[in-house]
């Protein structure tokens, strides 16, 4: 959940602020004025997102040595996901703002498509002073998967074909534990587990050249879950055990690369680079252990 808020204080703020600088076209060659307003801002906004977390965040709960856990169980690893998509994210910002500047491709990478890897390994070790949430290898991992997902790709094919993005539907679990998993649409959006899909989107066209296929269609597998009231597969409440009837989600739909529509307008291609991570409501067709199918005419 925390990544995610991360994502959303970061990333967006982020991205509006380069949205301001895509009325420019990219740079071709170094910029420096660029450059420099790109450092700048990022180790300013990273640097205040991150003093944020440790005044609004973490001082809720106490303090202890540096340790580690072992959460890689929890939350049926939707948890993992959110992480994945968070790094994904800040990744893919990193290197567009430093395209923008004009720094090479290679730069792009090593310091842009790592920016999300790099920063949330920052709040994992701030994890790993609180009595609350501790170091997670499990996490760690993730925000690598994150990095390596956008970096590989255009290592691989010079764009992104599969991209990843995320969803999320109210749920009836929330009321249940609104302390855990919010009250409220924006808490529930951030912690509600049951609510949240995240999605693999790849571009058709992008695997098939040569074929009619439209340039902006996807086709998007997501995962999620169910019926998860803790991380846990069983949690007490006042002195007694409750078992969850947890369950994985499989989702197979259509989707919409808002980045391959075509535009003059570099204001539009910011704005369809933002929503670009947010997956197009479309009819679904749902695969779980405890329905079998299910369809759904739109899912969120």
């Amino acid at each position: 959940m925390k990544q995610l808020a991360v994502y959303l204080f970061f990333g967006f703020i982020s991205h509006a602020a380069l949205a301001q600088h895509s009325f420019f076209k990219p740079s071709d060659t170094l910029n420096s004025k660029r450059r420099n307003a790109v450092v700048i801002s990022k180790a300013t906004l990273g640097g205040l997102t991150l003093l944020a977390l440790n005044q609004f965040w973490y001082t809720d709960y106490e303090r202890s040595k540096f340790h580690t856990v072992n959460d890689n169980s929890d939350w049926l690893q939707l948890d993992k996901l959110g992480h994945t998509f968070s790094a994904y994210q800040l990744g893919r910002l990193g290197a567009q703002s430093l395209s923008w500047a004009g720094i090479s491709k290679k730069g792009q990478l090593i310091y842009g498509g790592t920016l999300g890897f790099t920063f949330l390994t920052a709040v994992e070790v701030l994890d790993g002073f609180s009595e609350e949430w501790g170091f997670s290898w499990g996490d760690f991992t993730a925000n690598a998967a994150g990095s390596g997902l956008y970096i590989g790709q255009e290592l691989l094919w010079e764009e992104q074909r599969i991209v990843m993005k995320y969803s999320f539907h109210r749920t009836k679990y929330a009321s249940q534990r609104p302390d855990k998993l919010g009250d409220g649409f924006f808490e529930e959006f951030l912690k509600d587990y049951n609510g949240q899909t995240y999605w693999l989107s790849a571009n058709m066209h992008a695997f098939f050249k040569n074929s009619k296929i439209p340039k902006w269609l996807n086709l998007a597998v997501g995962y999620g879950g169910e019926g998860l009231l803790s991380g846990e597969a069983s949690l007490m409440i006042n002195n007694a055990l409750i078992k969850q009837n947890r369950q994985r989600q499989f989702y197979l739909s259509l989707d919409v690369d808002l980045t391959r529509i075509k535009t003059n307008s570099m204001f539009l291609k910011s704005v369809f680079s933002v929503f670009n991570t947010i997956k197009i409501p479309f009819p679904t067709v749902e695969f779980n252990d405890k329905n079998g199918i299910k369809l759904h005419a739109i899912y969120f």
